[in-house]
C-alpha cells in the first residue's frame, strides 16, 4: 500500500458517486478535478468528498483542467460511426469517449485508468473496443496492455460483477505493455453474511405477499418458455448477483430475514421474511465503507450504487499501475 499523504494527482471523470476516487485516494492520490453530470450523484459525491464535481464534461475547455498524473474514468459505452473508416480519433467525435481522448491529448497524463461494462469487449462485434484501443495506442501514443475483464468477487467483494479494465502509459515514459500485469485474485472471499445488516431493518424493505406472488408467477412463466430470468432469494453463504439499475435489479438480490423491527409489520409483508437488500447493504457489496454517506432517497441510492464500481477491484488494479509509475520514479512516494 501507499504511505500516507499524496503520492500522485488524478482526475475523476464520469465520477458517479466517487467509487474510483475512493480507490485512488486509498492509495494516496489527490484528486484535482472531478466531473459528473447527474445532480443526485453530485449531491452524494459532495457529501462524501466536500467537493461538487463539474457538470457536463463536454462544456469545459480541456485546457482549464488542472495538470494531473493519472486520468481515471468510468465512461459510458457508446457506438461509433466507423463504417468504411479507420476508426480513429476524429471518428469518435460526438461520443463521451472522445471527451476522455481529448483530455488525454491536451493534458498528456502519465497514465490512465478506464472502467466499463463487460459488454464493451463485444460491443458492435468488437469494433467499439477496437476503435478505442486504436485511438489510445496509435493516435495518442499510449502504451496499452490488452484490457482484462475482472470479476469483483475475486477481490474481496461479495458480488459477481464483471467489468472491463483498460490501463495505459504515456509512450515517452519507457514503460512497455509487458511491464504491467493485472493483479491476481485475492486469497480471501467474502459472502453476503459478511455485509448484511446486524439489526432488523425497516419493514419497507420487505416484499408484500401479493408482490412476492407476482414474482413467483413471473419466474414460472419464464421457466415455461425455457428462460431462466426471474427473482432470486440468495443464500447468505453465497455472493450477490451483479447490482444493476432498474428492471429486476433489486429482485435478483433478495434475502430471507425473519427479524422485524416490530410485530405489526407481520401484517404488511410476506410470511417468509423475504426482503430487498438495503441501500447500505448495496454500498457494502460494492466495497464502500459504512462511513460513506447516503444523502439521497432509497431509489436514488439504488441507482447510484448500481451504477458505481466495486471499489476493491478498482483499487487492486490501480495499485499495480501506481507501483509501476513509482518504480520508474514518476511519482513522489513509493508503494
Amino acid at each position: 500500500m501507499v504511505s500516507p499523504g499524496s503520492s500522485f494527482t488524478f482526475v475523476d471523470l464520469f465520477a458517479g458517486i466517487g467509487g474510483i476516487r475512493k480507490a485512488f485516494q486509498n492509495l494516496g492520490g489527490r484528486c484535482v478535478f472531478s466531473s459528473e453530470i447527474d445532480p443526485f450523484a453530485r449531491k452524494t459525491y459532495c457529501a462524501n468528498f466536500d467537493e461538487e464535481p463539474f457538470g457536463d464534461i463536454t462544456k469545459i475547455n480541456k485546457c482549464d483542467i488542472p495538470d494531473h498524473d493519472i486520468l481515471a474514468a468510468g465512461f459510458p459505452c457508446q457506438a461509433f460511426s466507423i463504417a468504411g473508416k479507420r476508426g480513429g480519433f476524429n471518428d469518435t467525435r460526438g461520443t463521451l469517449f472522445f471527451e476522455v481522448a481529448d483530455i488525454l491529448k491536451v493534458k498528456k497524463a502519465k497514465a490512465f485508468f478506464l472502467e466499463n461494462v463487460k459488454g464493451l469487449a463485444n460491443h458492435k462485434q468488437g469494433k467499439t473496443l477496437e476503435t478505442i484501443l486504436n485511438v489510445l495506442r496509435n493516435d495518442l501514443g499510449y502504451v496499452v496492455p490488452d484490457p482484462k475483464i475482472i470479476n469483483a468477487r475475486d477481490y474481496g467483494v461479495p458480488q459477481n460483477r464483471e467489468r472491463i479494465f483498460i490501463v495505459g502509459f504515456r509512450g515517452d515514459l519507457g514503460i512497455k505493455a509487458e511491464d504491467f500485469s493485472y493483479p491476481a485474485a485475492v486469497n480471501f472471499k467474502k459472502s453476503l453474511k459478511d455485509i448484511l445488516e446486524d439489526k432488523p431493518v425497516s419493514f419497507k424493505y420487505y416484499l408484500s405477499s401479493k408482490y412476492l406472488e407476482c414474482l413467483q408467477k413471473h419466474k414460472n412463466r419464464n421457466a415455461a418458455k425455457g428462460n431462466g430470468f426471474g427473482y432470486e432469494i440468495l443464500d447468505p453463504d453465497s455472493v450477490a448477483n451483479a447490482l444493476v439499475v432498474g428492471g429486476m435489479g433489486k429482485e435478483r438480490n433478495l434475502v430471507r430475514d425473519e427479524r422485524l423491527e416490530n410485530s405489526v409489520a407481520y401484517e404488511k409483508i410476506n410470511k417468509d421474511g423475504i426482503r430487498k437488500m438495503t441501500p447500505r447493504e448495496w454500498a457494502r457489496v460494492q466495497g464502500f465503507p459504512d462511513s460513506f454517506k447516503i444523502p439521497v432517497s432509497d431509489s436514488q441510492a439504488y441507482k447510484q450504487f448500481g451504477n458505481s464500481v466495486a471499489v476493491p477491484a478498482v483499487q487492486a488494479v490501480a495499485e499495480v499501475l501506481i507501483k509501476l509509475l513509482n518504480d520508474r520514479g514518476l511519482t513522489t512516494r513509493r508503494i
